[in-house]
C-alpha cells in the first residue's frame, strides 16, 4: 500500500512552526534568571519574616517576665518553634543563594544554617529559658554536680562488670548527657514540657523505674564503694518526700539507671566503633531520644550503617533538633545512624563543654 506523501511535509511544517514559536536562547536565559531571582527573593522574604517573628516572640516573653505577667502553659514552645523557623528559613535561603553563607558564629553552628548577626537573639533566647526553667523552690542542689554525675556513672558501670578504663568512659559519657539535657544546670524545669524535669529531664515513671533499679544494684556498689553509698543514704534522707527529680544526686542516679545503665556493659564495643568521645555521647543521647531503634542499631552488628525509615522515629528526631532545619533536611524519609549523629551539630558545643569539665575533674583528681 502506498504511503501518503504529505505526512513528512506536514511534520516538517509543524516542527518549523514550533521552533519559530520558542523564544531565542537569550530570552530563555533571561526567563530562567528571572525565575531564579524570584526563588531567591521568596527565600529572603521567608527568612526576614521568620527573623522578625523570632524577635517579636522574644520581646513578648521578655515583657511578660519583666512585668510579672502570668506566662502561658509551655511558655518555651513558641520561642523554640520561632527559633527553628529562623534557622530553617536561613538554610533555605543559603540553599537558594549560597553567597548568603556568612562568617562562623560563636555557637559553632554550621554557617549555612545560622547567620552570625543573629547571635544576640539566641543569647536572649537562652536567658529567657534560664528564667522559665529555673529550679522550683525547695530543689536540692549539689556543691559538686559534675563530680556527682561522673562518680555515680562510674560506680554503676563497675557494678555492671566494667574495668576501670571503661567505667571512666561511662562517667565521661554520662556527663555529656547532663549537658545535653540541661546545659549542665541542676534541677531545672522544662519550658516545653510538663512531664520531663530535673537534672536528666526524666518523667515520673522513668524516675520510679530508675529508683527500683538502683535499689537492686545498690548492695553490689556498697561492697566496693561504701563511701558513695553513705552519700546516697544522706541524699535519700535529705530528699525525703520531695520529688526525687529535684534532688540533683537522686535525679542523676535514677535517670542513669532508668535507661542508660543497661547499656553500660556494651561500652567497650561502643567505644571501639565510635572512637570520637563526642560520638559516644551522641549515641547515648539517642538512647534518651529514640531508645528502641538505637538499641536495634547497636545489636545489628553495623551500628553506623543501620538505617531508620519509620516516619514516627524521624518525627521524634526532628522534635529534638535533628533534621529539623530547612526543606531539604525535613524532606528526608530515612537516615543511617552515621547521618543522624552528623546531624546532631546542635549538641556539639554542649558535649565539648562536658569534655572540658570531665578533663578538669580528672586533672583535679590526679
Amino acid at each position: 500500500m502506498e504511503r501518503p506523501r504529505h505526512r513528512p511535509v506536514a511534520r516538517m511544517a509543524f516542527a518549523l512552526g514550533l521552533l519559530l514559536a520558542l523564544p531565542g536562547p537569550g530570552l530563555i536565559s533571561a526567563t530562567l534568571a528571572q525565575s531564579l531571582t524570584e526563588q531567591q527573593s521568596d527565600a529572603q522574604k521567608a527568612y526576614d519574616d521568620a527573623l522578625n517573628r523570632f524577635k517579636q516572640v522574644l520581646a513578648e516573653r521578655r515583657n511578660q517576665i519583666n512585668s510579672k505577667q502570668p506566662l502561658p502553659n509551655l511558655p518555651g514552645q513558641a520561642l523554640y518553634l520561632a527559633r527553628v523557623d529562623m534557622i530553617s528559613t536561613y538554610k533555605d535561603l543559603t540553599d537558594a543563594l549560597p553567597s548568603k553563607i556568612g562568617r562562623p558564629n560563636k555557637f559553632g553552628l554550621p554557617p549555612a544554617y545560622f547567620d552570625a548577626d543573629a547571635e544576640p537573639l539566641v543569647d536572649e533566647y537562652s536567658k529567657l529559658f534560664g528564667i522559665m526553667e529555673a529550679p522550683p523552690a525547695g530543689a536540692q542542689d549539689s556543691a559538686t554536680p559534675f563530680k556527682d554525675v561522673v562518680e555515680l556513672a562510674v560506680a554503676i558501670a563497675r557494678a555492671k562488670g566494667l574495668d576501670a578504663a571503661d567505667a571512666e568512659a561511662a562517667g565521661r559519657i554520662s556527663l555529656g548527657l547532663f549537658f545535653a539535657e540541661t546545659n549542665g544546670k541542676q534541677n531545672v524545669g522544662n519550658a516545653r514540657s510538663n512531664t520531663y524535669k530535673g537534672s536528666l529531664q526524666t518523667g515520673p515513671s522513668e524516675d520510679r523505674i530508675g529508683r527500683k533499679k538502683w535499689a537492686a544494684i545498690k548492695p553490689a556498689i556498697g561492697r566496693f564503694d561504701p563511701q558513695l553509698i553513705a552519700r546516697d543514704d544522706k541524699e535519700e534522707a535529705r530528699a525525703g518526700d520531695l520529688d526525687h527529680r529535684f534532688n540533683h544526686w537522686t535525679a542523676v542516679r535514677d535517670g542513669l539507671m532508668n535507661a542508660h545503665a543497661e547499656l553500660f556493659p556494651q561500652i567497650p564495643s561502643i567505644v571501639r566503633t565510635l572512637k570520637n568521645p563526642i560520638d559516644q555521647m551522641k549515641f547515648f543521647e539517642l538512647i534518651q531520644i529514640v531508645p528502641t531503634p538505637t538499641r536495634s542499631a547497636l545489636n545489628s552488628g553495623n551500628l553506623l550503617a543501620y538505617r531508620i525509615s519509620d516516619p514516627r522515629i524521624m518525627r521524634y528526631l526532628r522534635n529534638n533538633s535533628i533534621f529539623a532545619f530547612g526543606k531539604a533536611d525535613r524532606a528526608r524519609t530515612s537516615a543511617t545512624f552515621r547521618d543522624i549523629m552528623d546531624a546532631m551539630w546542635l549538641f556539639n558545643k554542649k558535649f565539648e563543654r562536658a569534655l572540658a569539665e570531665y578533663e578538669a575533674l580528672k586533672a583535679k583528681k590526679s
